[in-house]
């Protein structure tokens, strides 16, 4: 996929592995940096939902 843009978080520093996003059509592409060649896809909306359920701390349960 040499023609996709992928995008790193700006939280991210550059010598640190990270997660990297790219537009794909529709969907958004999901990778990480230190293994480029697995590739997670998924729409907008569902991506929302993941982020916005780490962030409010959905998961903890889950521990």
């Amino acid at each position: 996929m040499p023609d996709t843009h992928w995008q790193k978080s700006s939280y991210s520093s550059e010598a640190g592995n990270c997660l990297e996003l790219a537009r794909s059509g529709g969907l958004l592409e999901v990778r990480e940096s230190d293994a480029p060649d697995v590739i997670a896809a998924t729409d907008p909306p569902r991506l929302h939902a993941l982020l916005h359920s780490i962030k409010t701390n959905r998961f903890a349960r889950l521990s």
